[in-house]
């Protein structure tokens, strides 16, 4: 029998050894996730394509058809829309889900002690698994259209990591925000609404690479960098990526995650608070 001991300073103390130890109650809140989302739903996880394909259907018709808006980088335009939405869609999700886990857990986090950091890493299940269905579907698709994946389809891991650590660090420092003040609830969803154009989500780099400004996008917009990366994964010979354009996106990462976890700490004994 597992037993917890409560004294003055032990989490302090113990704290990552306590996320450790309470790894089957992430595992738990996972699956609760998980399930929750997908419950009494007629196709289930096949929602994790059926978006991402109506979104794509969506841009290339208003963009292409309607606006003939053409992109610069020769690549299918359909190609170049379906692999950002599957990774904006990954980032945006992880960032909301990460951002409302505290306040969505409210129950537990008033009643019972545990590493709270347990409540933003488990919330990110539900995004990976759309992911990984998504990009099942998404490699079949690129073979179809013409495109021959090769040995850079193995540096996909790199770029989710990447994307992964991005959504969780500010998705932490949102929710530790949002406990006290439930304005970010709204700020939240404005900043993926925004950010889906910001990004080149529905247009590659290519449409920008030439304008004076430039540079100062890919330090301004680190995730730029993850998603033009993924696309050379997926695209071979795809130019407009560069491991020089991802520079950026690898300082923003670890900075955004060192004071996430600082800002985190320091605000996680008060959420009781403010439930």
């Amino acid at each position: 029998m597992q037993e917890t001991v409560i004294e003055a300073g032990r989490s302090e103390k113990h704290y990552w050894a306590d996320i450790i130890r309470f790894r089957e109650l992430l595992w738990i809140l996972a699956v609760r996730d998980i399930t929750v989302r997908y419950k009494q739903t007629m196709i289930g996880v096949a929602w994790a394509v059926v978006r991402p394909i109506m979104t794509v259907l969506v841009f290339v018709f208003a963009f292409h058809k309607v606006a003939k808006i053409e992109d610069t980088s020769g690549v299918d335009f359909k190609i170049i829309v379906f692999t950002g939405v599957i990774f904006w869609n990954f980032f945006a999700t992880a960032f909301q889900q990460v951002s409302n886990s505290i306040t969505g857990n409210a129950n537990l986090v008033s009643k019972v002690y545990f590493p709270r950091l347990l409540m933003p890493l488990s919330s990110v299940a539900v995004p990976l698994l759309d992911f990984f269905v998504g990009f099942i579907v998404l490699v079949p698709f690129l073979i179809y259209s013409g495109i021959s994946v090769d040995y850079h389809l193995l540096f996909v891991p790199v770029f989710l990591f990447f994307a992964f650590m991005a959504a969780l660090s500010l998705g932490i420092i949102f929710a530790s925000l949002n406990v006290q003040y439930r304005d970010f609830q709204q700020i939240v969803p404005l900043i993926v609404q925004y950010g889906f154009f910001i990004c080149p989500v529905a247009y590659s780099t290519s449409s920008i690479k030439e304008l004076s400004w430039y540079p100062f996008y890919t330090w301004l917009n680190p995730l730029a960098g993850i998603i033009e990366g993924f696309r050379w994964c997926l695209i071979p010979d795809y130019p407009y990526f560069t491991w020089d354009s991802f520079l950026p996106t690898i300082i923003f990462v670890c900075l955004t995650t060192i004071i996430a976890i600082i800002f985190f700490r320091k605000r996680e004994n008060s959420f009781v608070d403010y439930i």
